[in-house]
């Protein structure tokens, strides 16, 4: 699979993962699968709202909060669920940053993927966009480089 996204869509990720900083940003992308290609329609920036108190996530410990971890509201998944099916498209990735980090998948971040969706990761450091990665999930739930290519879209 690859992933096809805009110029303008590929710098709102960035952008979101850069205003955020020291926190970790998140969002959906809007699109369609055809054959094997991931085309995204619409970058969603979501809130972030991992809570450490949060009885639904195995990892709730103190140690952890939004400077690295990430939660979209799952009614806000319905909602942009809905909103994409009503115009005919799906939600087939969703992008994260990764503060200081690399942009590189971490293990609460293989845990909760889904094997669908492309996961982007913005490595930010020092407050300004460093990397930026795809990742999906294979079928043995690990992550594997997904390509992805910039183009303008028509």
């Amino acid at each position: 699979m690859v992933l096809s996204l805009s110029p303008p869509q590929l710098q709102a990720i960035r952008t979101h993962a850069e205003s955020t900083y020291p926190e970790e940003c998140c969002g959906l992308l809007l699109g369609k699968a055809v054959d094997d290609e991931k085309l995204v329609v619409e970058v969603v920036p979501t809130e972030n709202t991992w809570n450490t108190e949060a009885p639904e996530w195995e990892d709730n410990s103190t140690n952890h909060g939004k400077i690295d971890r990430y939660a979209i509201a799952p009614q806000e998944m319905l909602k942009m669920q809905k909103a994409a099916r009503d115009r005919h498209l799906d939600i087939i990735g969703i992008y994260h940053s990764h503060p200081n980090h690399p942009a590189i998948p971490s293990e609460c971040d293989r845990i909760y993927a889904w094997q669908q969706y492309s996961y982007i990761i913005v490595s930010v450091v020092n407050g300004e966009c460093d990397d930026v990665q795809n990742w999906s999930l294979d079928e043995h739930h690990q992550f594997q480089s997904e390509n992805m290519i910039v183009v303008e879209l028509v």
